[in-house]
């Protein structure tokens, strides 16, 4: 019996749900017999929540770990465990119109990688591999296994090789004597990279960032602070390597993790930020300065240097202003294209663009990125954001709540056109 009458499959509910930055997009997600295997579910969830299509390719050994029925169930579509007369690795990878966008292979065992660099198509997943080796389609492979078996000289051989002919590797995680499956937010952001990134725009691009909070200190322990997370800074960081600029981060006490392999610059206080980015742009030539931190504008007067002790019943703390980093960044290099933020809380709309508006133009900034933190799902701790980017005509951009690396791409969109417009990048 037939269910196509029943209509779409339940599991794809959820494509979607927290962006569409994958929408349209075909991913093959190959699966081998790796224990890490339980993560392929996941895997393919998320990457459906941002609007993928997945489809499921599993290895013998890996049937062995988990079921089938939990893929398909995860994915919404048909498992291929073998390749049958539908040729199904012509159909998801070969030289046509509706070939895949992507293959993913995650987990992936030194057994299969091995086969895939010497060209052996005898399971499914490595037919698959072979087929996207020979049309083009990119291939992401993901390595889970016991560190001596990664550290196997012919394995790295292999890896060396394939990584010379395009192939992307994402991690291993060395732990517990174990080469475990990179972090699922890892490779989510990967895989949105390679397939949505305007590659190479922004070549040649030396950008600064600011992102994170900054603390002052009232005595040796206790500060006053912002919940700033650093997660749009980090994000802006992310989308600018990805399109070829060469990026410097000054980053405050965050949370969120700064991308692999970028230089990190760390500071605390205020007073530091504002040290660093001066030293920077007076010292290195930077074409665009993006200020995301969430920069403190008030400090205590005074810093007791011991801890004040508990139970005080008439502790008056005085604040001063602190020194305003966008400032000082415009003073150190007159012309360095500045992109400032701007935090309101509950404002109307409008109210919020004429803030922000007005601090542009007294602070000397190019482009000023405002968002209202008191909503819910934007601003401070939150995965997404809604933001408004007003340039110096007071032309106003509204980027409608999205994931944050979304909105950091809208950002890069705005700043690449205005280098255009500056004869910094090329047309186009």
């Amino acid at each position: 019996m037939s269910l196509d009458m029943f209509g779409e499959h339940p599991s794809k509910s959820i494509r979607g749900v927290t962006s569409q930055v994958l929408a349209g997009k075909k991913i093959i997600l190959c699966i081998t017999g790796s224990v890490a295997a339980i993560q392929s579910p996941i895997i393919a969830r998320e990457l459906m929540r941002h609007g993928a299509e997945i489809f499921t390719v599993m290895t013998r050994d890996a049937c062995y770990l988990i079921k089938p029925e939990l893929m398909e169930w995860a994915t919404g579509n048909p498992v291929v465990k073998e390749i049958t007369g539908k040729i199904e690795h012509i159909l998801f990878a070969g030289e046509h119109e509706k070939t895949a966008d992507l293959v993913l292979i995650a987990p992936a065992t030194a057994n299969t990688i091995n086969k895939i660099a010497y060209g052996i198509c005898d399971t499914p997943v490595t037919l698959v591999a072979a087929t996207a080796l020979g049309s083009g389609v990119p291939i992401v492979i993901v390595p889970a296994m016991h560190t001596s078996l990664y550290k196997n000289p012919i394995l790295l051989e292999s890896i060396d090789k394939l990584k010379r002919l395009g192939v992307i590797f994402l991690g291993p995680r060395i732990e517990e004597d174990k080469a475990k499956i990179e972090r699922i937010d890892v490779i989510v952001e990967k895989v949105i990279e390679i397939l949505t990134a305007k590659k190479g725009d922004l070549r040649g691009i030396k950008i600064l960032v600011t992102a994170g909070p900054t603390r002052e200190y009232i005595d040796a322990i206790r500060f006053i602070s912002n919940p700033s997370t650093g997660k749009m800074g980090i994000a802006i960081c992310e989308e600018a390597i990805s399109r070829g600029a060469n990026v410097t981060l000054i980053y405050g006490p965050g949370t969120a993790m700064p991308p692999p392999g970028i230089r990190v610059l760390r500071v605390t206080t205020t007073e530091e930020m504002v040290e660093a980015v001066v030293s920077e742009l007076k010292n290195n030539k930077y074409d665009v300065f993006i200020s995301t931190a969430a920069v403190l504008d008030y400090g205590p007067e005074t810093k007791y240097d011991e801890k004040l002790p508990s139970g005080l019943t008439d502790l008056v703390i005085k604040l001063k202003p602190l020194p305003k980093v966008v400032n000082a960044a415009r003073e150190a290099d007159p012309d360095v294209f500045i992109v400032g933020f701007k935090a309101e809380y509950n404002v109307p709309a409008e109210v919020l663009v004429e803030r922000a508006y007005d601090k542009l133009r007294k602070s000397g900034m190019d482009l000023i990125v405002a968002n209202d933190v008191g909503r819910e799902k934007r601003g401070f701790e939150s995965d997404t954001n809604e933001v408004y980017i007003i340039d110096r005509d007071k032309n106003v951009i509204h980027v409608p709540l999205k994931t944050k690396r979304e909105v950091a791409r809208e950002i890069l969109n705005v700043v690449a056109a205005k280098l255009r417009e500056r004869s910094k990048l090329p047309a186009g």
